[in-house]
């Protein structure tokens, strides 16, 4: 194994000074690149996930295309539902459906927590086989969806703004959500400690909707399920915790002993430092919808970014996923400021 050319981006995570400030972006392996539009008009989302050499073709283009300091596997937070027996559509344009929604205790019964070697295996193949062809130019970082947002989506069958149907099974079903949250927990625990022995260096934890959630209601049904894969991840590699809109929990995921909170746009710097405190790495938070204003406002927008948080123990990224309409050269601008920062 190479050792790595650019470690910026882990050394960022341990807390350690780096010269730069290191930068990637959410989803930079897919949507707006041209190549991969290429490869989509030929294989299905599936086959694109499932097969390790398309995946790692699509997880370093962003890396030679565009010059980010880490590459992040191409997948998909829904292979986890998947593994442990649910139906996973992925339809262009449209989004995930579940066809056969989880709706009850005796819908458990049709789900089980996987061997992930068995039925993930896909995943590590191509972890594997991008590390091999990194060769150590960058880090590279493996990730699943939080306990949390796996739920909405194996309750509510489908994406959702809101997520009622969701939350509804929460409140009148408390105990079978709960024992769905753990066994998405023990899955996701086994999937990311197989991720980093396949050639992870560190790991993301995604809850897109963590913020939908009260603060009481995120600790129940989201913090306390994120806090246990967090405390069985933390001493095998560096973790990113990133809950989108869940600003108000900064304080109490910095207290899990994550290495890295993502943050979104919708939080100063300075406020977002304030809340999490100084021993915990922070990455963000530029709205990705930014990245289509022209080049010299995107430039200009970067460096009040970075101004706001600072060198030290901050990683640049967006404060959500890269938008499929982004022009590369607006992704390249994005990455070159940091760079010259």
């Amino acid at each position: 194994m190479s050792a790595l050319k650019n470690d910026l981006l882990l050394r960022a995570l341990r807390g350690e000074t780096t010269e730069r400030v290191p930068v990637w972006m959410m989803r930079q392996a897919g949507r707006y690149l041209p190549d991969y539009i290429k490869l989509r008009e030929k294989y299905s989302f599936f086959e694109r996930c499932m097969n390790p050499e398309l995946a790692t073709e699509i997880t370093v283009m962003p890396v030679h295309q565009v010059g980010v300091d880490a590459a992040i596997i191409f997948s998909d937070i829904l292979v986890v539902p998947q593994a442990m027996g649910m139906e996973v559509q992925l339809i262009e344009k449209i989004g995930p459906v579940l066809p056969d929604p989880v709706k009850g205790a005796d819908d458990l019964k049709k789900l089980r927590v996987p061997d992930v070697k068995d039925t993930l295996n896909y995943v590590f193949e191509a972890l594997a086989l991008t590390k091999k062809t990194l060769d150590g130019a960058v880090p590279l970082i493996g990730f699943a969806g939080a306990p949390w947002t796996l739920l909405c989506y194996m309750v509510q069958g489908k994406g959702s703004k809101t997520f009622d149907s969701a939350k509804a099974f929460c409140y009148q079903q408390p105990e079978v959500a709960h024992q769905l949250l753990q066994m998405i927990t023990d899955t996701t625990i086994a999937y990311l400690k197989e991720q980093v022995k396949a050639g992870a260096d560190c790991i993301q934890l995604f809850d897109s909707w963590g913020g939908l959630l009260s603060p009481q209601d995120f600790e129940t049904l989201s913090l306390r399920y994120m806090r246990q894969i967090v405390a069985a991840l933390k001493d095998v590699c560096p973790v990113t915790v990133f809950a989108k809109g869940a600003w108000f929990a900064l304080e109490e995921m910095a207290a899990t002993g994550a290495n890295c909170l993502g943050v979104d746009w919708c939080i100063q710097p300075a406020r977002a430092r304030q809340f999490a405190g100084n021993n915990v790495t922070l990455q963000g938070n530029f709205d990705p919808a930014k990245l289509l204003a022209p080049i010299p406002e995107i430039k200009k927008a970067v460096k009040e970014m970075l101004n706001g948080f600072g060198k030290h123990r901050y990683i640049a990224n967006l404060g959500h996923g890269i938008l499929p309409n982004v022009p590369v050269d607006h992704a390249k601008a994005f990455i070159e400021t940091v760079k010259e920062f």
